[in-house]
């Protein structure tokens, strides 16, 4: 008999905790008023310290999972790290910025002002523009995907954000007509990504060398998760401390945000999928390639929200908001997945 696979507990019930969090954050903000602002007055070169530490003890776990010398691999099977590099780099970027133009710009013009409505597709393109580097794992084991091949594709997607993630969201932005802060940004990609991949990669070359590969993933790496859920837990109610008024004044702008998000998701799962079909590629690489391209690497991009536009920001708000639909949505395309394997 086939195994049945679930979920960890944190990560099946994600999207409660967001909400639980968005509750808190919301209370936090309007019992507290403006004597929290001084948070938001904590900054070094338009990075926000405390949000910063946050994250950063989010996105540090995942990168000690990163081994770039399952990069050699990549030659033996091209196809499936093709369809990934095609999916995330040169389709869901800016297929995400053509759907939050469309509503935020066009169907939500009774409801957002035009300058809000940047802001919104900006929050949208920073989600489109950062592939996942964590939940995809998850997804993986869900689907009996390759966890070797789904290392590869993640591997390189974090190698290539450090080359193209800002121009890329450079592009996009300017396209939008948002001024863009380069320096804000290139300190962002330095801060959230270069250091903690960098640390990362050291830590687990020297435990690994000391303590054994079976001891770092079965005993180091699990130690870890606690940490991660919590400083994004902590990270989300911060955020909506600070949006708490904006959200009370339009209860419904979660929901309209949301529509967008959900529908590139899908979006791009079924072009990936589709495509690794005619591929004709097997399916433990044909899911995580699918999945990988659908989940967005949050942090990031709610890390770069808040460096470029802040807190309160509806950028912010955007990225935050991704992270609520994602467990959700991805739920269900990993059962599609299992569904039609072949």
């Amino acid at each position: 008999m086939t195994e049945k696979k679930s979920i960890g507990f944190f990560e099946k019930y994600l999207t409660i905790w967001v909400a639980i969090c968005i509750l808190a954050g919301i209370g936090i903000g309007y019992v507290a008023g403006d004597s929290i602002r001084f948070l938001s007055d904590m900054e070094i070169s338009g990075v926000n310290i405390p949000v910063a530490i946050l994250i950063w003890l989010m996105i540090y776990p995942m990168m000690l999972q990163i081994d770039f010398s399952s990069l050699k691999a990549v030659g033996r099977r091209p196809k499936g790290v093709v369809l990934t590099l095609v999916v995330n780099w040169l389709i869901k970027p800016f297929s995400m910025a053509f759907f939050a133009w469309i509503f935020f710009e066009h169907l939500y013009s009774a409801f957002i002002s035009p300058e809000q409505a940047g802001e919104y597709i900006a929050g949208a393109i920073l989600l489109g523009a950062a592939p996942c580097t964590a939940m995809v794992f998850v997804w993986s084991y869900l689907t009996d995907g390759d966890p070797t091949y789904t290392l590869v594709q993640v591997s390189l997607n974090d190698l290539v954000i450090l080359v193209a993630f800002v121009p890329l969201v450079g592009l996009l932005l300017g396209i939008t007509n948002i001024s863009i802060p380069y320096d804000t940004l290139f300190a962002s990609v330095v801060v959230f990504v270069v250091v903690p991949l960098l640390a990362g990669y050291l830590t687990q070359r020297w435990l690994v060398g000391r303590r054994g590969a079976e001891w770092f993933k079965t005993r180091f790496l699990p130690a870890f998760k606690p940490v991660s859920v919590m400083a994004l837990l902590l990270t989300l109610v911060l955020l909506f401390a600070f949006q708490g008024n904006t959200i009370l004044a339009r209860p419904l702008i979660i929901l309209l945000v949301a529509v967008p998000l959900v529908i590139q998701t899908y979006f791009i799962f079924f072009m990936a999928w589709y495509g690794g079909r005619w591929l004709k590629l097997p399916h433990p690489i044909c899911a995580p390639a699918a999945l990988i391209g659908a989940s967005n690497f949050f942090e990031l991009a709610v890390a770069v929200a808040i460096a470029l536009f802040g807190l309160d920001s509806p950028a912010a708000l955007v990225t935050v908001v991704g992270v609520l639909v994602e467990v959700p949505v991805m739920l269900s395309l990993v059962a599609f997945a299992n569904r039609h394997r072949v």
